[in-house]
């Protein structure tokens, strides 16, 4: 069983710490979540409180199936995607559906749960928590429409918590369990043994500070860690660029998976694989509003949850394996290269900037790119 951290006993009574995140590459958003000592840190930012509509809050369902090729209208009935997440959203489900309302997405089938499995008894209520999960569940919906979507509500940003959440999603039948959240500092830890069910793909934001700022559940080797990416729109042409406070870089103390060959990270390199994570239209009306934009790399991952579940191969997948031992004619035809950006200060290394070219296509905060359809999933 391996711990991302120390697993030193947290102090008692959370303290906020100042945060200060990222290197500029999320414009004027702000995090949801402060970091707190002992305890997770949930990592979606948000630009605005209700001033926008939809059509100037960002990029729209039909522009994240466009650049990345997706099959929303077709794939992925039946395929269970479980969300993370810690605290209660009272409001999630009637947002969710005036989200896919908006977008034409049709009505989710869509569940929450307490992290005992219960459809009731939810936890006590957190505003910063709950745009997480606004976020989470909207991005699903956005690329996988027909997915089914499980919303695990832990009772605290504990690690105690989140990992009996992270257990009930699977005793639930959740095929993905994708986590928006991190644990930075030495005094949260979650244990690998957690995150690790054969069958079931297990993903996780990098994280929002850039270059070296990288920890659990993203680390693990039995996860897949999501970097982000900048998605630019000139009519009907896309292109992405590295998302500047990508998280990136050696998770010192985690063993490198035996798929990794990478030449200057002798331990688990991070991240895997990348999506948009900036500039997306959500919807929260638990404390913000209305119609906002969101970024972070909680927007990639769900986005990337949700290509798996159109894929529907998760009972065939070892993590991010797949993505490091794919032929290279496959993988420059199945995901989109990201040649330009960084994440921060590695010498002009791969492990944070795009486009060196020193370990094939691959990038710190990119990851191998951004899908091209599903068949790398």
């Amino acid at each position: 069983m391996l711990a991302a951290c120390s697993g030193a006993q947290a102090p008692v009574g959370p303290m906020a710490l100042p945060l200060q995140r990222g290197g500029g590459g999320q414009g004027a958003a702000a995090p949801a979540c402060p970091q707190v000592v002992g305890e997770a840190t949930c990592l979606g930012l948000i630009e605005s409180k209700g001033i926008i509509s939809p059509a100037a809050a960002g990029l729209a369902p039909s522009d994240l199936q466009a650049r990345y090729n997706l099959p929303s209208s077709t794939k992925g009935s039946g395929q269970i995607v479980a969300i993370v997440d810690a605290y209660d959203n009272p409001n999630v489900a009637s947002d969710l559906a005036t989200y896919r309302t908006e977008f034409g997405l049709g009505t989710a089938n869509f569940t929450k749960y307490n992290q005992d499995g219960q459809t009731s008894n939810y936890p006590s209520g957190n505003v910063s928590w709950g745009v997480n999960k606004d976020q989470e569940v909207e991005m699903v919906s956005a690329a996988c429409p027909k997915c089914t979507i499980y919303l695990i509500e832990a009772n605290s940003s504990n690690s105690g918590d989140l990992q009996a959440a992270e257990v009930e999603a699977v005793k639930l039948g959740a095929h993905i369990v994708a986590n928006g959240w991190i644990c930075y500092n030495s005094n949260a830890c979650v244990f690998s043994s957690d995150f690790d069910t054969p069958g079931v793909v297990y993903l996780a934001s990098s994280g929002t500070d850039g270059f070296g700022e990288i920890g659990a559940p993203a680390v693990f080797a039995s996860v897949v860690a999501v970097g982000g990416t900048v998605l630019l729109k000139a009519g009907s042409t896309y292109r992405e660029t590295v998302w500047h406070d990508s998280g990136a870089g050696c998770a010192t103390g985690v063993t490198k998976p035996s798929w990794q060959h990478d030449p200057d990270c002798a331990s688990r390199t991070v991240a895997d694989v990348s999506a948009v994570a900036q500039n997306v239209a959500i919807y929260d009306t638990y404390g913000y509003g209305g119609w906002t934009t969101a970024y972070g790399t909680i927007v990639s991952t769900a986005l990337n949850a949700a290509v798996f579940g159109l894929a529907g191969n998760a009972s065939s997948q070892n993590a991010a394996e797949h993505f490091w031992t794919m032929s290279k004619k496959k993988r420059n035809k199945e995901l989109h290269y990201i040649s330009v950006g960084n994440d921060g200060s590695c010498g002009g290394e791969y492990l944070c900037t795009a486009g060196t070219k020193q370990f094939g296509t691959y990038s710190g905060p990119a990851g191998w790119g951004t899908p091209n359809g599903i068949k790398a999933y």
